[in-house]
């Protein structure tokens, strides 16, 4: 499964650091330095993964993060943000339902990238989950339409 993993800072050297950590990662990354260049991005790609910054001009992380909530659900959330304010660290987890929240300054392999991991794991786990319900709900339904042309034939069969 090729997942990708949005990263979204308006800061240049922060995604610049991230650029050159996740080179040999096994999922695509892209970039994007405000929330709409994301959402732009997130329109062309099926995005796995997005990590966002808190503080951003125009459009504030958590604003960003509740309108990737509503409009595609099924991406993890992630924020990365050295603003640790309590009420907003509670406002995104609460309202953006965010998998992680990692603060600056971070680890960039234990912190971050395990955190990104993790969050990819948690992505292709949920999309297996619903791959196999899927399959189970078209098994059932097969199974119900060979039960009842049964129990027609046997019908038929008690007449005869």
């Amino acid at each position: 499964m090729d997942n990708i993993v949005l990263f979204v800072d308006d800061e240049v050297h922060i995604l610049s650091s991230i650029k050159r950590a996740v080179f040999e990662e096994k999922f695509k990354s892209l970039f994007a330095s405000s929330a709409k260049e994301a959402l732009e991005i997130m329109e062309k790609n099926d995005v796995s993964v997005v990590v966002a910054d808190m503080k951003m001009p125009k459009m504030d992380g958590l604003t960003f993060l509740k309108i990737v909530k509503e409009t595609r659900p099924e991406i993890i959330r992630m924020v990365l943000s050295g603003y640790t304010v309590l009420p907003q660290v509670l406002a995104a987890i609460n309202q953006a339902d965010i998998f992680k929240f990692i603060t600056k300054p971070w680890d960039m392999e234990e912190d971050l990238l395990g955190a990104v991991r993790q969050a990819v794991d948690y992505y292709n786990l949920y999309k297996e989950r619903d791959r196999l319900k899927e399959t189970l709900q078209h098994r059932n339904v097969t199974y119900q339409k060979v039960l009842r042309d049964m129990e027609v034939k046997l019908a038929m069969y008690k007449k005869i």
